[in-house]
């Protein structure tokens, strides 16, 4: 408490107690550093200044917005509870951490942080940063990846929030985890925890937190076929079930290698009403790899003009529609598509 108000952050949603501004910033940070996640906050309270606007917001525009953070759903979930607060809540969010638990997609730590910032309720957050902290100081040695051991981490959290502060010890342990106490090279020298640390009166600083590892991303590969014709792209929505639900991107074939033969590549053109058209043959194929927590996408994109706009009855049974270059820039798409097409659209 006494090192936060020298070397806190200026951030915008530290100047509020609106729970709107406060939910969004939460929001957009999960999984998302602040320099990159602070034009996303701005971009979207000056698009959506109130929870009416977002909730009234159609879902594309919101995913457009969102384009470049990844982790889609939070978007999705993000607008569904908007227009849950309009619908359910006449526009105003739950004044309690109890309350703001029923909104979808507001789990523990998103509810603790907009009762304590909002409405100064005693309750603890406890995101990554709080884990380190306290596995550091305190020593401990749970894996903070196993759910079952939240439990002993938010009880010693709720042993330690003053009733007076809440809002502000919630903020000052988190941000000494951000900028102090790093997961790489803490500033343990300069630290005024020191002497009471665990972790560094016991040489475990680089071993705590314990945090099991996920498994090992699985590689899929993608053929994407950019079927063109005159001055139109053929592009789809992604259905559910599968990643960037929601978002658009070019007719795709996904094999078990990162190989397409041609006769492959005439069929899957064929297949969708196509004939191509000779004259116009673009090479080489352009590739590009795509990380993401749980998989790796490797792209390949096939430029295939084609002699005829395809026909109705295709565009029906693929989900395929023609858009103009203009329309492609305004639909939401997963990054690997949009640098794909800064780059290669002309």
């Amino acid at each position: 408490m006494e090192w936060y108000p020298r070397h806190r952050r200026d951030l915008p949603w530290r100047h509020t107690r609106d729970p709107y501004a406060i939910w969004l910033s939460e929001v957009i940070l999960q999984q998302t550093r602040v320099k990159q996640g602070l034009p996303y906050y701005f971009t979207f309270i000056n698009s959506y200044p109130t929870v009416q606007h977002l909730a009234a917001a159609p879902e594309d525009e919101v995913l457009r917005h969102w384009q470049g953070l990844g982790y889609y759903s939070r978007a999705r979930n993000m607008h569904h509870t908007a227009q849950q607060v309009v619908r359910e809540y006449d526009s105003q969010f739950p004044t309690s951490y109890a309350g703001l638990l029923q909104l979808r997609g507001v789990g523990q730590y998103t509810a603790a942080a907009i009762a304590s910032f909002a409405f100064n309720e005693q309750v603890a957050v406890l995101d990554g940063n709080v884990f380190r902290v306290l596995a550091r100081v305190f020593g401990l040695t749970q894996d903070i990846a196993a759910p079952a051991n939240r439990k002993v981490f938010q009880q010693l959290a709720d042993t330690l929030i003053p009733a007076d502060q809440p809002a502000e010890f919630n903020q000052a342990i988190m941000e000494f985890g951000a900028i102090q106490c790093t997961p790489l090279k803490p500033d343990c020298l300069f630290c005024p925890l020191q002497s009471h640390c665990y972790a560094f009166q016991h040489g475990m600083v680089s071993e705590l937190p314990v945090k099991s590892k996920a498994k090992a991303a699985r590689t899929r590969f993608f053929h994407y076929l950019v079927l063109r014709h005159a001055d139109t792209i053929y592009m789809r929505k992604r259905g559910p079930k599968d990643i960037w639900e929601g978002l658009y991107d070019f007719h795709l074939q996904e094999t078990e290698s990162g190989e397409l033969a041609a006769v492959a590549l005439v069929a899957a053109v064929e297949a969708v009403g196509g004939q191509l058209d000779l004259q116009q043959v673009e090479e080489p194929v352009q590739a590009m790899r795509h990380v993401l927590s749980h998989q790796k996408v490797e792209a390949k994109f096939h430029v295939v003009w084609l002699q005829e706009p395809l026909p109705a009855s295709s565009l029906q049974s693929t989900g395929l529609a023609a858009f103009s270059s203009s329309e492609i820039e305004e639909l939401p798409k997963p990054i690997l598509i949009a640098n794909y097409i800064s780059n290669s659209i002309k």
